[in-house]
């Protein structure tokens, strides 16, 4: 494969290396493009988001701010350097005020503190389920003996929060919601466990976030009688969306979308409040609370509805992470022959054999019983992104038939009120409509 690409090195030799001459030069503004970075494709295939060098600045010096770096600070960075924030924010925050970043190529929960004590480091950055694996480590020598004042990154489910700070004496953490695409962003300062953000009251006349209501069915936020979306209250789950202003705004707002028009424009939701305006469509739901945190609570697509109600994958994948021995799970719904809409399945990572008896008593107690998952699947490991977020389309197609994998699945019975292995048997009478759900 790589013959069919020429040399890059051997193509820049061939150039001369003077200074270009004022008819070669052209005028470069904070405005332009700087990058293309490819989204992480985890609801559908990547796309590359437009990022100008305005934007590789205010990320820079945003998260200088926020993590008060100063040349004294070591970043330690074990993400993709192609993502933005392995790749800009966690090398950026530091660069811009003297500091330096510790730069390891692949994330090891082996090596992790070791890294971190022998670099000295000062921050770490995070993303996605990377504190999880660390907390399901075995306890290491030098978890505690380190320099580090702060962890920074976004992803850190309130599940293992406290367990993360605490085990490893971390001071501080800072929980943000950002995406590269994206035009806004929510920053967690207060530490307030499992909260992403706070808009304080004094700044949301003035911040272009707003939280609607979202139609499961249709796959659009919800329209009202005049056409125009309907806010949510305090506490109710919505999309969580972004008004759209040009460059100038000094409060944020600019979307400069994809490479491609067409799937810039698909994420323009318009005419949202009034007759013109366009805002941002994140596919994250949230819900916020009387302080005016926000918490995260799925993406759209990760939903699905089991017996006319509507399922949060996350909320379902926190229940089962609360259960002792559970070091990784995925939730998410199949498509059973006879029936509507998609039945709960997880595929879970532990560590030893769990007591199936307890763990469905544990999730009776967690859990509506529409949200309880009807199939269980143990497996050695999970796939998941460079990012650390689990892939589901794979497991989704292969569903919860026992003869597309080697792995163990599970089905919760409702005539024996219990967990009982799942063969072909018994797969052919669920798939034929011959057993109740």
């Amino acid at each position: 494969m790589a013959g069919a690409f020429r040399r890059i090195d051997h193509a820049v030799a061939k150039l001369s290396g003077a200074a270009l001459n004022p008819s070669e030069q052209r005028k470069v503004t904070t405005a332009d493009r700087a990058l293309l970075i490819y989204t992480s494709g985890t609801t559908g295939l990547p796309k590359a988001a437009n990022v100008s060098h305005r934007r590789l600045l205010l990320w820079s010096f945003w998260f200088a701010g926020l993590a008060n770096t100063g040349p004294h600070d070591r970043i330690y960075n074990c993400l993709p350097m192609y993502h933005s924030i392995g790749g800009i924010v966690a090398t950026g925050a530091a660069l811009v005020r003297g500091g330096s970043v510790l730069i390891r190529d692949k994330f090891s929960a082996q090596h992790f503190w070791d890294d971190i004590a022998d670099g000295g480091c000062t921050i770490f950055q995070y993303i996605g389920e990377l504190a999880r694996y660390l907390v399901n480590t075995p306890p290491q020598p030098r978890e505690r003996a380190h320099r580090l004042r702060l962890a920074c990154g976004n992803g850190l489910r309130g599940d293992i929060w406290e367990k993360f700070q605490k085990r490893f004496a971390i001071p501080r953490i800072l929980e943000f919601y950002a995406s590269t695409e994206g035009n806004f962003s929510l920053y967690n300062v207060e530490g307030k466990v499992g909260a992403i953000g706070r808009v304080p009251s004094f700044l949301r006349h003035r911040f272009p976030l707003a939280l609607v209501k979202f139609d499961e069915e249709s796959g659009a936020p919800l329209r009202g009688q005049d056409g125009h979306c309907v806010r949510c209250a305090t506490a109710e789950v919505g999309e969580a969306i972004g008004r759209i202003r040009d460059a100038s705004a000094r409060f944020g707002g600019e979307f400069e979308g994809y490479s491609e028009t067409e799937q810039s424009e698909q994420k323009i939701l318009r005419d949202v409040f009034e007759r013109g305006d366009a805002w941002y469509r994140t596919g994250d739901l949230m819900r916020s609370d009387e302080s005016g945190f926000y918490y995260f609570v799925d993406r759209i697509g990760d939903t699905f509805r089991w017996k006319g109600e509507n399922v949060s994958t996350s909320e379902v994948a926190a229940a089962i992470a609360a259960f002792p021995g559970v070091k990784e799970v995925n939730v998410y719904g199949v498509h059973v022959p006879g029936t509507e809409g998609a039945a709960g399945m997880a595929a879970i990572v532990c560590a030893g054999n769990p007591d199936l008896a307890v763990l469905r008593k544990h999730l009776t107690q967690w859990l509506p019983s529409y949200a309880r998952p009807l199939f269980l699947r143990f497996a050695d490991r999970l796939e998941a992104t460079a990012t650390f977020k689990h892939t589901k389309a794979h497991l989704q197609r292969e569903g919860f038939d026992p003869a597309a994998t080697s792995d163990a699945i599970y089905f919760d019975d409702p005539a024996k009120k219990a967990f009982v292995r799942l063969d072909a048997a018994l797969f052919a009478r669920i798939a034929a409509g011959k057993v109740r759900l």
